[in-house]
């Protein structure tokens, strides 16, 4: 039986892939281990009644195992991890946290609107030390082998690239090759290809608000 996943639908496109970076993490990790699954998309603007009923936060990811619901990306993640052992994406407990500060930090830059209040530079420190790690651990968080920590990292990382290169016209320095040929891996991917957002004018319009409101 296939396993039911509710996951975000695009901002004012309800029938289509959305971009919600935690909801691609647990499509990713089913994707990469060849899992069937079957997809329904949440339009979080009009959530249906069927969907409050189950999962009453109204949240995505939401994943049916064995008739129950469950919530929560790092909670599934390792739920499919023990159901479906094999190719493991186990990420060693010590490397499980490298990157983990890149996302709130962009969350951060991304809805400054002072350029003297450290935001920036506070990204470029988290992007520099995933840098050195790829440097010297690299391809991938764990050497040669994608593991949970890439498929978290990979949807926030698209995000970082396509919010900044729009609201704030900034990209990724270029002294950073290591981080640009780890984004370059990643996205390429044909689980990436198949997860990521329809258009990444979704992933603009699902910001808009947040950088607007901030």
């Amino acid at each position: 039986m296939a396993i039911e996943i509710c996951v975000k639908a695009a901002t004012g496109a309800p029938d289509v892939l959305g971009d919600c970076p935690f909801c691609q993490r647990v499509l990713l990790t089913l994707e990469e281990k060849k899992v069937s699954y079957k997809t329904h998309l949440i339009n979080l603007d009009s959530k249906p009644e069927w969907f409050l009923e189950v999962n009453p936060d109204g949240k995505v990811p939401l994943i049916k195992f064995d008739d129950k619901w469950v919530s929560d990306s790092d909670v599934i993640v390792g739920l499919i991890e023990e159901k479906y052992p094999e190719p493991s994406l186990v990420t060693p407990p010590e490397l499980a946290s490298v990157g983990s500060k890149i996302f709130p930090k962009f969350v951060g830059f991304l809805k400054s609107k002072d350029e003297n209040d450290g935001s920036e530079q506070a990204l470029l420190d988290e992007l520099n030390a995933l840098e050195e790690h790829l440097k010297n651990k690299g391809p991938y968080v764990n050497g040669e082998k994608v593991t949970a920590v890439d498929l978290s990292l990979a949807p926030k990382l698209y995000h970082l690239k396509v919010a900044l290169g729009h609201f704030k016209k900034w990209s990724v320095p270029e002294s950073l090759t290591h981080v640009h040929n780890y984004m370059k891996s990643l996205f390429s991917r044909e689980s990436f290809e198949k997860t990521k957002p329809a258009k990444e004018e979704y992933v603009i319009a699902g910001w808009a608000p947040k950088v607007n409101n901030a």
